[in-house]
This record gives C-alpha cells, sequence and structure tokens, in this order.
C-alpha cells in the first residue's frame, strides 16, 4: 500500500487580546476543520496546527487599559479561546501559543540563520519617541488628525474614520497615546527583510501553484505589480520575542515575521507530545509534503508573501500548496465591529444552541471569494427549513417507518424498481461531487451537495408512499425502508465533517460501528438485518422568540458600547453622600448569594422573584430589575445580598432582602458580584 503524503493544514493565530466572534469562525477555522475532517475520512496524514498570537502591540494595549501584564492578558484569553474552539467542534491535534520557549528558540534560530546568510539590511531611522515612558512607540501609540479626513483621534497606522493605511509621521499633531504629550523624534536601527530582492523567486514560486483562489491570486499579484518594499523584522518593544543579536538590547521581533513561525513551533510542541520529537520534520522539512494555511483576507500578503520568502531565504522548508484564504463576514448588513458591540461572542453563542447549528448554518454562507452576510433570520431558517425540514425529517421518518413495518431492522431490497436502484446510484453520485467540491475548497458546494442526497431521500420516500404499500406491496415498501437508510447512513458519514456531533448521534441511532471513512461510502454500509434504535429528534425548530432575543442582545450591545463610549469623555459622577457612622455599616448583614431560580411577577413589567441561596438558606426576593438583565442568563448567578433588611409585601410576595446593584452613568444596572462562596459575609 502507497504511503500517504503528510499534510499540514494550519489556522491563522487568533490575537489572544480578546474573545472569538461570528467573523473569526467564518474566516480561517470553520473550513480549514471542514477540510481537515473531510481529509480524516480519507485516511490522509493530517495533522491540523493553531495557537495564540500572543503578542505585537494590539495585546500591550489591552494589558495597559486593564491595569495587567500582557502575560495576565494571553494567559487568560489563550484558555477562553481553546475551550471556546473545542465547543464549537474546531478539531485541532494542537493549540499552541508564541509566549513558549518552544516558540522563542525557534523564531529566533529562524532569524539568526537569515541573518548569518546576509538576508536582513539594516536602516537607521527617526520614530516617535515617548520621554516619559522613555520608549519608543509603535503605530497604535501614536494618535493625531488624520491628513486625509481630519478625524482628530486617528492611530498611527489607520484612520478607523476614513479607514485610510497612514505612518505616524502622517499625523498631523500627533501625540502619544501614553503621555498624552507630543512626542520627540528619536533615531533607532531595525533589521528590514528586502522582499524586492526575493520577488523574482517568489513570482517563480507562485507560477507554480495550481487551483489558488482568485481573490487570493488576485490580491498577490496586485503587491506585486506595485513591486514589493523593505519591511521590518524588527520593533522597539519590551513584549514579544527578543532579537538574538548581541546590539540589539530593546528590541523584539516584529509579530508578523515571528506569529507565522508559530505554526512550525506548535507542530514541534505536538511532536515531543507524542514522544517522537523528530516527527515535526515530516510535515515541515519533507519535499513530499503539503502545507495549506487558511486565513481571512487581510493575512493574504503575510501568508503569500512574506512567510514564503522567509522559509525560501531559510532554506528546507515546505511550502504552501494553497492558501485558501476567505473574504469578511457582515452581520445583519453591517460590518462586523468589536469596539461597537456589533458582534456576535462564540462563547455566548455555544451558551444558547448547539454548535452544529452554526456550523452548518454559517457553512452555507461562508464569504469564500466575497463578503457575505450573517443574519440570526438566516440563521433560523437554515436550521428550520434544512437541518430539520430536509435532513432531520428524512432520518426520522426512515426510522419511524422501520421500527412501525420492518421491527426496526434494515429490511432486504427485493426485486428493486427502477427509482429503488436511481436513489441507491444517488449515494455514489452526490458523494462524488461533494468530494470534488472538498478537494477545490468550496464548502458551500459541498454542503450543499450533501443536502441534496437528503432532498433526494425525501422526496423517494415521499413518492414510494411506504405508508401504503405497507397493505398492498410489502416487498416495496421494505424496498423504500432498505434504500432509505443506506441513504441515512451514507448520509451519517458525508455530513461527518460539517455536523460532527449530530452525525455522531445518528450512527448511534441506526446501530453503524464500521469504520467511519469516505472510502465506505456507498450503497451497503448498513446489513439486512441491522437494528436500528428507537428514533430520535436530531434537530429541533429555533422559535421566533429566541432569534428575536438574539437581536435584541445585538442592539443592547451596540448601544452600551455607545453609551460606554459617551461616558468616558462625560461621566457626570454623583456626589458623595452623607457620613454615617461605622456602626451603622457593621449593622447590615451583607451575603454572598447565589441566584437558583427566577420568575416573572405576574402584571409587572419591572419586577422580578429570585430564590437567592445565601448558605444558610435559599430566599425569596422580589427586585424591579427585569429591563436592566438577561433572564436567562441569571441562574448560578453570584450577587450580594442585604439579608437583615425587613420583609416587605411586594405584589403580594413577600421580598427578605435587597440584591446590591450599581448604576452606571447611563442608567443601566449592574450586580455587585464576589468570587466568595454563597453565604460569605461582606465585610
Amino acid at each position: 500500500m502507497q504511503e500517504k503524503k503528510p499534510i499540514i493544514v494550519t489556522s491563522a493565530l487568533p490575537y489572544a487580546n480578546g474573545p472569538l466572534h461570528l467573523g473569526h469562525l467564518a474566516g480561517a477555522y470553520l473550513t480549514a476543520d471542514f477540510f481537515v475532517r473531510y481529509l480524516r475520512l480519507k485516511g490522509e496524514d493530517v495533522v491540523f496546527i493553531c495557537g495564540s498570537d500572543e503578542h505585537g502591540v494590539p495585546i500591550t494595549i489591552a494589558a495597559e487599559k486593564e491595569g495587567v501584564n500582557p502575560q495576565d492578558i494571553v494567559d487568560r484569553y489563550h484558555e477562553w479561546n481553546k475551550d471556546t474552539f473545542e465547543r464549537m467542534g474546531i478539531s485541532f491535534d494542537y493549540y499552541g501559543r508564541t509566549s513558549s520557549k518552544i516558540h522563542y528558540e525557534t523564531s529566533q534560530e529562524i532569524f539568526k540563520t537569515l541573518y548569518d546568510k546576509g538576508f536582513f539590511s539594516t536602516k537607521t531611522e527617526e520614530h516617535f519617541y515617548d520621554e516619559d515612558a522613555q520608549m519608543f512607540l509603535p503605530d497604535r501609540y501614536v494618535k493625531g488628525e488624520c491628513p486625509n479626513c481630519s478625524y482628530p483621534e486617528a492611530y498611527g497606522d489607520q484612520c478607523e474614520k476614513c479607514g485610510n493605511s497612514l505612518h505616524p509621521t502622517d499625523l498631523i499633531n500627533p501625540i502619544s497615546a501614553l503621555s498624552g504629550k507630543a512626542p520627540l523624534r528619536k533615531e533607532t536601527q531595525h533589521w528590514y527583510m528586502p522582499l524586492g530582492k526575493a520577488q523574482a523567486k517568489l513570482e517563480e514560486w507562485l507560477d507554480s501553484r495550481e487551483g489558488w483562489k482568485s481573490n487570493v491570486s488576485g490580491q498577490v499579484r496586485s503587491w506585486l505589480q506595485e513591486g514589493l518594499n523593505d519591511r521590518a523584522a524588527t520593533r522597539d518593544l519590551t513584549w514579544g520575542v527578543p532579537v538574538p543579536l548581541e546590539d540589539a538590547e530593546g528590541k523584539v521581533l516584529y509579530v508578523w515575521f515571528e506569529a507565522p513561525i508559530g505554526y512550525i513551533s506548535a507542530t514541534k510542541e505536538w511532536a515531543l507530545k507524542r514522544n517522537k520529537p523528530e516527527e515535526w520534520r515530516k510535515y515541515w522539512q519533507n519535499p513530499d509534503a503539503k502545507l495549506y494555511h487558511f486565513i481571512g483576507k487581510d493575512n493574504i500578503v503575510f501568508h503569500c508573501i512574506m512567510f514564503p520568502i522567509i522559509l525560501m531565504e531559510h532554506g528546507n522548508y515546505v511550502l504552501p500548496e494553497n492558501v485558501p484564504a476567505n473574504e469578511f463576514l457582515n452581520l445583519e448588513g453591517k460590518k462586523l465591529s468589536t469596539s461597537r458591540g456589533w458582534a456576535v461572542w462564540l462563547h455566548n453563542y455555544v451558551d444558547h444552541f448547539e454548535a452544529d447549528l452554526l456550523r452548518y448554518a454559517l457553512g452555507v454562507t461562508l464569504p469564500e471569494t466575497k463578503d457575505s452576510d450573517f443574519s440570526w433570520k438566516d440563521f433560523q431558517a437554515r436550521v428550520n427549513n434544512e437541518l430539520v425540514a430536509v435532513l432531520g425529517n428524512f432520518i426520522h421518518r426512515t426510522m419511524s417507518f422501520t421500527e412501525k413495518y420492518a421491527d426496526a431492522k434494515v429490511p432486504p431490497l427485493s426485486n428493486p424498481k427502477d427509482v429503488d436502484l436511481a436513489v441507491l446510484e444517488a449515494i455514489t453520485l452526490q458523494k462524488e461531487k461533494v468530494e470534488a467540491a472538498f478537494e477545490q475548497f468550496k464548502f458551500r458546494e459541498a454542503l450543499q451537495e450533501s443536502m441534496q442526497l437528503a432532498r433526494i431521500g425525501n422526496k423517494y420516500f415521499s413518492d414510494t408512499e411506504p405508508w401504503k404499500s405497507k397493505d398492498s406491496d410489502i416487498e416495496s415498501c421494505h424496498n423504500t425502508l432498505h434504500v432509505s437508510a443506506q441513504v441515512v447512513a451514507a448520509l451519517s458519514i458525508l455530513f461527518d465533517p460539517i455536523i460532527p456531533s449530530s452525525m455522531a448521534k445518528l450512527r448511534a441511532q441506526i446501530g453503524y460501528d464500521g469504520a467511519i471513512s469516505w472510502e465506505n461510502i456507498g450503497t451497503d454500509l448498513l446489513k439486512v438485518g441491522q437494528k436500528l434504535q428507537k428514533a430520535e429528534i436530531l434537530f429541533t425548530k429555533i422559535e421566533d422568540e429566541q432569534i428575536q432575543m438574539e437581536l435584541d442582545k445585538l442592539e443592547a450591545q451596540l448601544n452600551n458600547n455607545a453609551s460606554d463610549a459617551e461616558s468616558e469623555k462625560t461621566i457626570d459622577y454623583p456626589n458623595i453622600k452623607d457620613p454615617i457612622n461605622f456602626d451603622d455599616f457593621m449593622a447590615m448583614d451583607l451575603r454572598v448569594g447565589i441566584i437558583k431560580e427566577v420568575t416573572e411577577v405576574p402584571k409587572s413589567n419591572k419586577l422580578l422573584a429570585f430564590k437567592v441561596d445565601i448558605g444558610i438558606e435559599t430566599r425569596t426576593i422580589v427586585s424591579g430589575i427585569k429591563k436592566h438583565v438577561q433572564i436567562d442568563r441569571l441562574i448560578g448567578q453570584k450577587v450580594t445580598v442585604i439579608c437583615n433588611l425587613a420583609p416587605r409585601m411586594i405584589m403580594g410576595m413577600e421580598s427578605k432582602g435587597m440584591i446590591l446593584m450599581a448604576e452606571s452613568p447611563d442608567g443601566n444596572l449592574h450586580f455587585v458580584t464576589s468570587e466568595a462562596a454563597e453565604g460569605s459575609l461582606l465585610s
């Protein structure tokens, strides 16, 4: 048997400075997971690598905003995002991080090799310097007036109002974002990658690539037509991979030099974890290996120009076979914006819906060659009209009818008619169409062709009417059930890369315990007499109320962020109240409670009735905070309770205590929380 060629698949390393949202998933992770799961079904030797990008200015800015160290930020979001990926069914073989020792060593080794080969050029330039902070200022640390649109809050790399790219020295009246003072210009030396010298070699390699998406090749050609310029490989920062040269104190490797190297260092860590420390070379230093980068379109230049040049100049590394980049995903017809709160956070999504529902709904609207749009109404329609009404309906009809009319066992196929044979043939035909789509990175098409087999099965079931033939022609009835069962089994593998959790449940229901492989998709996955389990609903309809709740949540996020932005400028703090005696304060019994139950108070649009466990007992507390909270997210919330207030009758209910809330400048109320266990006294 011929040995499989090694395949390494990577997804862009997300910044560890915030949680993941819908746009991340659509850009670089969902399609990669579809592809990898398909390759595994094909029996390919594939490793799926990703990890946290833990350096760069966004990390340090996030740390400064919170008043913590950059390491605190990356530690938090690395684990958070890793968990979110797992909950979304993204099946990385290894999820690394660029703050690891191995990543530092690997990045420094590659830089030093290029340096020893004479690849870099050095330049001494004037950069902005903040005397108070005693540091050179990265692009995002310089603010000023945009020279294009006169927006007064433009950053040194981009104006967020007009969208134009900038250099810090382009800004009018620049100031340091750290001290608020005008920065000085000070000389500093950096090492640059002379990309122009490598352009001819890069173009020769690009000409050898086949099957690249037009949006990717088009952007690359545009860069090449303009001619490649020198690109910095180092920066003046304290957070990052130190430049491994004696005369480079206070300098780190530019994040876009070292971040893609994270794919290599993470593969090394994966190999070490398997107690095969040299196995990484099989995927990165093997001329037969194939490398695929899944990214968003904003990363094309780094993965198709900069990183390949780095690998070429170093030598002995495999270059990308393909870089199937996606365009951007919009949300409800608007551009995604985390700063404005216009985003669907994945950790919130998986708290309310099954991951498979989004994997499917997003999969059929992916921004593969142009920007696309996600809407909650479309999500609902995809789930209800396709997963429920087509796929789920066909599966349930087949299972329940087999249970009723064939003793829950796959009946034999006897004297099949042309219509029976045509549907069995459709299994192979649709398998071939889906396979071709996967191989060409046309994932929307792969989903559509998979669903088409379910549509064929549904039509066949309706046309052959087994509910009628069971009385007049039991052989025909059993043929329908046999063919339908084979289609269901085929669907359980065809859809496995897309909705893996649901398909695992389906295979358990049909009792399929054979090999889960692409090769096995055919007309005899289930043997005659195979016992089927009791039919269970795989997908349930999403109600209008659920969708409206998500739309309301989006609007609330947008409004809250706008209010927060405004309140940062003009906060009207209330005056300090009159002093009280210490004994008055000590008379209050303040305890940590945990919400166990919430109900709406009849005939009230403000009141909620809470069951709160305060350690020694569970109390009923009535509170008029309905408009300030999301009821479905309150269970388990820790709160602070004043326990020794005299009981009050409110709307016919006895309320024993008060839940403390803090009022923000925009008038919204927020729980006063504590990490202490319920029942703990506050003092």
